[in-house]
């Protein structure tokens, strides 16, 4: 299953796969904040208005349910080009994430003024 990393190159100075794992385990972490965060805009049932609080809740949990993939992904394509010895690929999940974050927040903020 994680063939395609380590089928070629070198490896790399452990501290720099390390640091690499540890980047993978911050985005798993900021998956389980947005699941919970999810989780928490039904289950406490706020008082937000129901539709409002239903989309952002489903927003959460989808990112919450994606990150892990593309983190997966992210982890893989640093390590590959770390023992490649070519250059890091760029984040590419960092920018969906802050507008799917932002989104939410506006439909939160939505819900508590037409409760």
């Amino acid at each position: 299953m994680i063939g395609w990393v380590y089928r070629d190159g070198v490896d790399p100075d452990p501290r720099f796969t390390l640091a690499n794992e540890r980047t993978f385990l911050a985005w798993i972490r900021t998956a389980l904040a947005l699941v919970a965060g999810g989780v928490a805009l039904e289950a406490l049932g706020l008082p937000l208005h129901p539709g409002l609080r239903l989309a952002a809740s489903l927003l959460l949990l989808g990112a919450g349910l994606i990150i892990p993939v593309l983190a997966w992904i992210g982890w893989g394509r640093a390590e590959r080009a770390m023992r490649r010895q070519t250059r890091l690929p760029a984040a590419v999940f960092a920018l969906p994430l802050a507008i799917v974050l932002t989104a939410a927040t506006v439909l939160i903020v939505l819900g508590l003024l037409f409760v």
